[in-house]
């Protein structure tokens, strides 16, 4: 029997990285973000690529819901490995269709989703960034939580945990991948990916040189209690 892996992370929380070490695995198949051309349909939101997306995905949730629970795995793969952006899950959703899925939740620092974020797309809402979604969803399924910065720190002790919790045996190879895109790539990767696919391995967390912008701060504040919230369940070691 297949198991069948969602992991519900904020934008610039390393999520593509973990994507990246999960696809490493040769008993693995990972899927990309599957709600995205759906969450950009419903709610108009202008992102980088945007048309390309449409065109990739399936813009029904329903539809997409049932390729995660139910389409066949490729030969040779019993791991199904879901990268999911908690943004993406939109109120509509019945997240009952997903209740047989085990599920994760990526979690990183407020401030420095913000720098990473905000050189990229600019100036982003509460919303944008997903930890509301992100509690609502952990509150719904449960399931492990684990701190990007943990993950950078000690990677394969926090990929061991994670392993063990989601009950899938921990494989080396998630340590490391070769540079470069993927076939499992969403389409959006030429604007979101470039740090992922110059890298071979979890880097060390370097201290930021760059301050969170002043107009920022406040966006950072409304952020903080959802994430202190979550890593009060986070993986440790």
């Amino acid at each position: 029997m297949d198991v069948r892996i969602a992991m519900w992370s904020g934008p610039r929380n390393l999520s593509t990285a973990l994507m990246r070490s999960w696809g490493s695995r040769p008993d693995c198949h990972v899927v990309d973000e599957p709600f995205y051309a759906y969450y950009l349909s419903r709610t108009g939101v202008d992102h980088p690529g945007r048309d390309d997306v449409l065109a990739a995905q399936p813009t029904d949730w329903r539809d997409v819901a049932k390729i995660l629970t139910t389409q066949p795995l490729p030969d040779e793969k019993t791991v199904l490995y879901q990268k999911h952006m908690t943004h993406h899950a939109l109120p509509e959703i019945d997240l009952s269709t997903m209740d047989g899925l085990r599920h994760g939740f990526l979690i990183r620092e407020p401030a420095a989703v913000l720098r990473s974020y905000s050189k990229v797309r600019g100036r982003p809402s509460l919303d944008d960034l997903g930890f509301p979604q992100q509690l609502r969803l952990f509150e719904r399924f449960g399931g492990p939580v684990v701190d990007a910065d943990d993950l950078l720190r000690q990677p394969a002790m926090m990929l061991a945990q994670l392993c063990a919790t989601l009950r899938v045996p921990f494989d080396p190879a998630m340590l490391s991948w070769a540079p470069g895109p993927r076939r499992t790539d969403g389409v959006w990767g030429r604007h979101w990916y470039d740090g992922v696919w110059g890298s071979t391995g979890f880097a060390p967390p370097q201290p930021s040189t760059v301050d969170v912008p002043d107009e920022l701060q406040p966006l950072v504040r409304l952020c903080r209690p959802y994430y202190e919230t979550m890593a009060h369940h986070r993986l440790t070691v």
